[in-house]
């Protein structure tokens, strides 16, 4: 039996099958990929900590042979996860310049103005509605975490506190609030209650509003084996075809794409109501044609991801191993969710790393969830002056190469993880 038809029916046989699918109900049969037990990825310890019991949960991802949307069950709720959250999104230089050509772009394409509102859902800490305010565009936020909200306010970026769906949505038409522009920028991922949130934004858009989303593209997710993007807040993974399919689920249309190189290749969508008379664009098509050829309407093209994972994990054992061995130095750079999920996948501990940095204060001080692996400025890794790197964001790998070229001096090098190990001498970059 060779390996795809092994994790074919190992799919049928470990799969939930009480599990239904989040989008259509279908009853879940298959396995995506199995990563183990692990702690929520953001759940960052305090030194008084790591001597108590931690809560791990499966990250055991399924997918649904109906839509195709690859899966987790809602093994942590939304509230324990995002009422205090590590994650601002500010941080992140590439990441606040993108938000900001996304706002000078949309606000030609759509000829918005002073009497426009965008809405964005999971606003964090204003980081792209502040790009807004010289535009003169009005705006309103809405995130969860009340303590990255604070920092929108107080940037004066009107923001509500609360999680997004058919209750808000409800209660922000009856307010008199409607959406010319409703944005969602790495949040469907992020939402169990998927079809309530879509049904939200139709209710908030107006009749001739257009929607955007930004998610990771599960195309992209597969062929290069990013396994660390799955993690225990990020609930849904998407393709095109699921988000064509979900979109007409709930009376919207799909109008355009556009493929980014944003979190490892996503893709930026756009939806109005079914009944706005714009025509799709070819690429909307042309990309559900592609997705196809690709295998993502065949559930053995899923089943065969779980060995791209488990040989990612032997390669980047193996490199750190034999580094080790030679008595090499090895610290981190960054500590997102996807990281956590490689670490803890892994068992990569500070027998392998003896720290990793990070620009968020808020990390400074604490330790990674299950690893306990110490977190620190970026400025430690200046003073520890370690052999090699491990970028564990890989996705913003060039913005973080640049910000630490200078460590060619002491003659350090770069390992990025994923797809597979690859090392970058920042001297050869910097060239």
């Amino acid at each position: 039996m060779n390996i795809q038809t092994f994790d074919k029916v190992r799919s049928r046989d470990t799969a939930a099958p009480e599990a239904g699918c989040r989008l259509c109900g279908a009853r879940l049969k298959h396995t995506f990929v199995d990563l183990g037990m692990s702690p929520p990825c953001e759940n960052f310890l305090q030194a008084h900590q790591i001597d108590q019991m931690e809560e791990y949960y499966p990250l055991h991802a399924l997918v649904c042979d109906t839509c195709f949307l690859v899966q987790l069950k809602e093994y942590v709720s939304p509230s324990a996860i995002f009422s205090e959250y590590a994650y601002f999104s500010s941080y992140s230089a590439s990441w606040v310049a993108h938000a900001k050509a996304y706002c000078a772009s949309i606000t030609e394409r759509l000829k918005l103005g002073p009497d426009s509102l965008a809405v964005e859902l999971a606003s964090n800490d204003g980081y792209l509605l502040q790009h807004f305010l010289p535009l003169g565009v009005q705006v309103l936020g809405i995130e969860p975490a009340a303590n990255v909200a604070r920092v929108a306010i107080d940037k004066g970026i009107p923001t509500r506190v609360e999680f997004f769906g058919v209750p808000l949505a409800n209660r922000l038409v009856a307010e008199g609030v409607r959406a010319d522009l409703i944005i969602g920028n790495n949040v469907l991922a992020q939402v169990p209650d998927l079809n309530s949130f879509v049904a939200g934004m139709k209710i908030l858009l107006k009749p001739e509003g257009v929607i955007t989303l930004e998610f990771p593209h599960t195309e992209k997710l597969i062929a290069e084996g990013q396994f660390d993007t799955i993690y225990h807040e990020h609930f849904s993974y998407f393709s095109l075809l699921t988000i064509d399919r979900m979109a007409k689920r709930h009376g919207l249309k799909l109008i355009d794409v556009e493929e980014l190189p944003t979190h490892g290749g996503s893709l930026r969508v756009y939806l109005v109501h079914d009944g706005n008379g714009v025509a799709p664009a070819p690429r909307v098509s042309q990309l559900i044609e592609r997705e196809k050829r690709h295998g993502l309407t065949d559930i053995a093209t899923y089943a065969s991801f779980g060995y791209k994972a488990q040989r990612a994990k032997r390669d980047l054992l193996a490199f750190l191993i034999a580094a080790k061995n030679e008595g090499k130095r090895i610290c981190g750079y960054g500590a997102p969710g996807k990281g956590n999920t490689l670490l803890n996948y892994c068992a990569i501990g500070t027998d392998f790393l003896d720290f990793t940095v990070d620009r968020n204060p808020y990390k400074h001080g604490r330790f990674t969830p299950g690893m306990h692996i110490p977190i620190r400025p970026v400025e430690a890794i200046d003073e520890a002056k370690p052999d090699y790197i491990l970028i564990l964001p890989w996705n913003i790998q060039d913005e973080i190469i640049r910000q630490m070229r200078h460590a060619s001096a002491w003659g350090a090098r770069f390992i990025v993880p994923i797809p597979f190990v690859t090392i970058i001498d920042p001297a050869e970059v910097a060239r």
